[in-house]
């Protein structure tokens, strides 16, 4: 199956977080009553951070910045400029199939960053993509997944950090893992990738290997 995709806002075109959330929205209904295909959102957020249900209050920011609640699995994230956004309103061939949208999520990631000279894999027991500890540095993740699925169609999705400040994940536990770092595309490059250098190739990447 392939998806619809639409690109809604690349830098300096910043999407703010609650208009895609809304968008996401219509488009499950419709995706859900058969009225539109399954689609992926491409964009870049507005400076926010979201929680998703498992946030613990330790792991928000300390200094009362806001953070949006909301319905996806997974702990709180930033996003921002620099990083790449992609959201799926996707039909499930089957909706018990959570495990493999997720991995293909995942592979489609892991088959991307080599084109980019950055190699990643996957760490047991922790979503998303992750770099290995080396060189004084630990475990660092360069891509989060997180998702809801309802009535056997998904919602929220993959954040790739591609050129994003950091600092954006200092005031938080991101993804509730306090013994890991955050990486980008960039850093782990030396050079600068932005959200647009990658977008399509994401795009073709996750229409190759999602068949959950």
């Amino acid at each position: 199956m392939t998806f619809a995709v639409r690109t809604l806002g690349l830098a300096p075109d910043f999407v703010d977080y609650r208009a895609a959330w809304d968008l996401q929205r219509q488009l499950h209904e419709q995706v859900r009553s058969g009225s539109a295909p399954s689609t992926l959102l491409l964009l870049e957020h507005s400076p926010v951070y979201t929680a998703g249900k498992r946030t613990e209050d330790f792991e928000r920011p300390a200094d009362g910045t806001e953070v949006i609640d909301i319905d996806r699995g997974g702990r709180i994230t930033w996003h921002g400029p620099g990083q790449l956004v992609a959201y799926f309103i996707y039909r499930l061939r089957d909706p018990k199939d959570v495990r493999l949208f997720v991995d293909q999520v995942e592979e489609a990631v892991l088959g991307l960053l080599p084109e980019y000279g950055i190699e990643g894999q996957r760490v047991e027991g922790r979503s998303g993509v992750w770099l290995p500890a080396g060189a004084g540095r630990p475990e660092r993740k360069i891509a989060a997944v997180g998702i809801r699925i309802h009535e056997g169609v998904t919602m929220h999705g993959l954040s790739l950090n591609c050129s994003n400040d950091s600092a954006g994940f200092d005031a938080i536990v991101p993804c509730g893992i306090p013994d890991a770092g955050v990486t980008t595309m960039s850093e782990e490059a030396g050079r600068t990738i932005a959200p647009a250098d990658v977008a399509d190739e994401l795009a073709s990447a996750l229409n190759r290997t999602i068949t959950a």
